[in-house]
């Protein structure tokens, strides 16, 4: 399972969080969201979010933002969601999929009749094929060097999440008249439930008969007969690039890109409950119900408006004003208080499945790891927690950890263990130590739209310089951020994880060599044999066993810092709707859009 970037706090990334503490309410809301009077069929619901919609491909490295992924889930049908507690819901009304063997595990999936794209076309195998082909990695020949850049064969699809799950699994055998795949895996698989669909609901991510157009192919048939055709790439034998399969994923690694609504409706067919309808570039996307669509729970409303406001204090202004009815601004004790102070609101406040982190460039100004260690040394980790999170939280302190949170049994041991405490203070003298007298010149990129990251900038940028580093502001505007991820432009980064709240794909989807989001050009032997080993290790207390392994490495190599768990804060309009949960998990509060309720 692929995480999520935003521009907001976000994301434990890494091992599984399977539990955290009930949804906490403030103010005088209650976590009942039904009424007596229950709510009507149809009207409109409009939401705010911090982050501007910017592709209708998520899982692609460069549209893996928490908005464009909340689109999809509500416009692509998906063999499962995850609920609040942090379930794996199945949606048979959509297909199925079952475990026909354990040994060697084999997997069947299968697309219900009826099931189709908004154009008409069936959703089918080769959709099925194409989702398969990305996620698999199966094509891919490329070798890189330490800074993840590839030195000798081909990668080609730009995919965000981890393939060496799905990397286990050899051609997929087509049935059912062809609206299934059977997968079998060379070695048991730990995340084999939420293996297929990078999406947080299983889901079909892009139309195969879509992009085999865009690719000049003939037809879906031709994308069939052309993934079927291929052999598993080979690193150490790299062959030819393949120039049908390069256009292929040219078009799916950039062609659903766009901030407004394409004049090819193609480019945004739904499968899911809802269509995009309009978009006004970085304000605002509205959805309308899909008319076709009856594979999966049926929404109440008839169209969601999601508006994109930065700073919280206009997302609350927007709530009281009665613009939204649902918000999901930075958290704060001051829009926490302004909150409260509003008649009719409901207010949830806890933890997100969520880091803030600091990452430092394994190349430039940082490929010398003193550097790296004395940046390391000088980040004021407890001023940033009392600034940013303290008010929300009392307990509140540095996350000790990149792959656990202090509500899971391993963190503590993890955390006395990685060598995290060498920064539990600032050491400026140790900083210039290592520094010798240079006086390194950091470009550090972050959202500066958002205000806790700029709070955050700011603390480090005033420590940073009194060991004699000179600090670059390299703040982006909160649609432009994310696609600067690895470009190669900055040296340190202020960002965040969120995670699904299952599975440990997300481990090697982040610190695997060359893998799909790991941006700062992270590279360890031992790291990656070591996430080999995890993907197909069933047994969590093992699986805790190895990521506490790589925690240590990856202190050991001065990689960056862990900053806070992040917490989460969703308000709405408790006499207008009904039907919101609190999700702590990189869906949010669009988990179960389709109970939301326009009260009578």
């Amino acid at each position: 399972m692929r995480f999520g970037r935003t521009s907001k706090a976000i994301g434990v990334a890494a091992a599984a969080v399977l539990a955290l503490s009930a949804c906490a309410t403030a103010g005088g809301g209650s976590e009942e969201t039904g009424t007596a009077g229950g709510s009507q069929a149809g009207g409109s619901i409009s939401v705010a979010e911090t982050n501007a919609f910017s592709s209708f491909n998520s899982e692609s490295a460069q549209g893996n933002v928490d908005i464009n992924g909340k689109i999809a889930y509500m416009t692509r049908g998906g063999f499962y969601h995850i609920d609040n507690e942090l379930n794996v819901v199945r949606n048979e009304e959509f297909g199925t999929y079952e475990k026909v063997s354990d040994d060697p595990l084999v997997v069947k999936y299968t697309v219900n009749e009826g099931v189709t794209w908004s154009d008409g076309t069936p959703v089918d195998a080769g959709d099925l094929l194409l989702t398969w082909l990305i996620e698999s990695g199966y094509a891919n020949d490329a070798k890189t060097n330490e800074d993840g850049k590839v030195t000798s064969g081909t990668s080609y699809f730009d995919y965000a999440g981890d393939t060496s799950g799905l990397a286990l699994t050899d051609q997929p055998e087509v049935g059912d008249d062809g609206r299934s795949i059977t997968l079998t895996y060379s070695k048991p698989y730990a995340d084999w439930e939420i293996a297929f669909g990078g999406l947080s609901d299983g889901g079909i991510g892009a139309p195969a008969h879509v992009v085999a157009e865009k690719a000049g192919l003939a037809d879906e048939q031709a994308l069939v007969d052309l993934i079927q055709g291929l052999k598993r790439g080979d690193p150490d034998s790299p062959a030819e690039a393949n120039d049908q399969l390069q256009k292929v994923a040219d078009f799916w690694n950039t062609g659903f890109d766009t901030k407004s609504l394409p004049s090819d409706t193609s480019l945004y067919l739904s499968s899911g409950p809802f269509v995009v309808d309009s978009i006004t570039p970085d304000q605002s996307i509205t959805l309308v119900r899909n008319d076709s669509y009856t594979w999966g729970p049926d929404p109440k409303v008839d169209e969601i408006t999601v508006r994109f406001i930065g700073a919280a204090p206009d997302q609350v202004q927007a709530l009281k004003n009665g613009e939204v009815d649902i918000i999901a601004p930075q958290p704060s004790a001051d829009t926490v208080e302004l909150l409260q102070a509003i008649d009719g609101v409901n207010v949830d406040v806890d933890d997100q499945l969520a880091y803030d982190h600091i990452d430092l460039n394994y190349s430039g100004v940082f490929a010398d790891p003193d550097v790296r260690q004395a940046f390391m040394k000088v980040v004021p980790r407890q001023a940033i927690v009392d600034r940013i999170v303290k008010p929300l939280k009392d307990d509140a302190a540095p996350l000790n950890s990149q792959f656990f949170v202090p509500a899971q049994d391993a963190y503590a041991e993890s955390a006395e263990n990685n060598g995290s405490s060498a920064y539990d203070k600032v050491d400026i003298d140790g900083a210039r130590q290592l520094l010798d007298g240079r006086e390194p010149e950091v470009r550090i990129m972050y959202n500066k739209d958002n205000p806790n990251r700029a709070d955050a900038y700011a603390l480090i940028q005033e420590s940073a310089e009194k060991a004699g580093f000179k600090i670059v502001d390299g703040g982006l505007g909160a649609s432009d951020w994310s696609a600067a991820l690895g470009d190669g432009t900055y040296d340190a980064t202020i960002f965040g994880w969120t995670n699904p709240g299952v599975g440990v794909s997300g481990v090697p989807q982040i610190f695997k060599t060359g893998a799909g989001s790991n941006f700062n050009g992270f590279s360890n032997k031992k790291a990656d044999e070591l996430m080999d080993e995890l993907i197909v290790t069933t047994d969590k207390a093992k699986q805790d066993e190895i990521i506490m392994q790589i925690d240590k490495i990856v202190w050991d190599s001065y990689y960056g810092l862990p900053l806070f768990q992040s917490v989460g804060l969703d308000a709405y309009n408790s006499n207008r709707i009904e039907g919101v949960k609190y999700q702590p998990n990189q869906t949010g509060v669009f988990w179960n859009f389709w109970e939301w309720g326009v009260k009578e």
